[in-house]
């Protein structure tokens, strides 16, 4: 009779481990298929009101907490093309010029400035001030990563880059 309730107390303890290493694998599994954290976080974005039908510019600051990465493209939810735009150099006056992406170092912020590299919007249609617009950054490592950037008005009290 002693050993009948061994082996049940053994059988129960059996059981119980491989419902323990079961339930382990699953978790392991869940965790594996959650979606990793992105490593990039976008702080303040500005864009002023066009200056010109379908023209403007946009700020952001991009926050890389990964490896280096690449800025590849733009997009917005007012249309048009988004370009990036660099100074050629720094002399005076200051010259712009139109590059491919831009390189996001490892471990750092990136900020988008009038006279540093910034995005140029063209085409796009009706952008208001006080209205939010979309725009989807797209990173070699990080994918795609959408943005809400506030539009302002400067000339009618609302604020600007220097000011944000």
């Amino acid at each position: 009779m002693l050993a009948q309730g061994a082996r049940a107390i053994r059988a129960v303890a059996a059981a119980a481990g491989l419902a323990a290493m079961v339930a382990a694998g699953l978790t392991g599994c869940a965790a594996a298929a959650a979606p990793a954290a992105s490593p990039i976080q976008i702080g303040t974005s500005y864009m002023p009101v066009p200056v010109s039908a379908g023209t403007t510019v946009a700020y952001v600051v991009i926050r890389n907490n990964g490896g280096a990465d690449r800025l590849l493209s733009a997009r917005t939810s007012a249309g048009g093309q988004v370009a990036f735009r660099a100074p050629d150099g720094h002399g005076s006056p200051l010259v712009m010029h139109t590059v491919g992406s831009i390189a996001i170092p490892a471990h750092s912020t990136f900020a988008m400035v009038p006279d540093g590299y910034h995005l140029l919007i063209t085409g796009a249609g009706p952008i208001h001030g006080g209205r939010d617009v979309t725009l989807t950054l797209v990173f070699a490592h990080a994918g795609a990563v959408p943005v809400v950037v506030q539009v302002t008005n400067p000339a009618t009290g609302g604020s600007s880059y220097f000011l944000n």
